[in-house]
């Protein structure tokens, strides 16, 4: 796995587009645990997605984006499939 030789240097921050995408339930599984437990060190981990739920299950914090430009700030509370696409579309932002 790619991601193993990344995480080899011990990095304070880690950015991850897509992590999951193209690849089986299991490794997304996986690659779900290695995430919370970079986390859980202390690691700053940011996850770039496509997936709303991927990001719901995930995330402490989601920045939606719409033509480039932070819209909205959702806090775990606040995360919802609906909310997210409010902000996406600019409805109620």
């Amino acid at each position: 796995m790619s991601l193993a030789k990344w995480l080899f240097g011990d990095p304070e921050i880690v950015i991850l587009d897509e992590p999951t995408r193209g690849v089986d339930v299991g490794s997304k599984a996986q690659i779900y645990e290695i995430i919370a437990g970079l986390a859980k060190e202390g690691k700053a981990v940011v996850v770039i997605s496509s997936e709303m739920q991927e990001l719901i299950g995930l995330c402490h914090r989601v920045v939606v984006m719409r033509g480039g430009y932070p819209v909205g700030v959702l806090e775990r509370n606040e995360l919802s499939e609906e909310r997210i696409m409010e902000l996406a579309a600019g409805v109620g932002s």
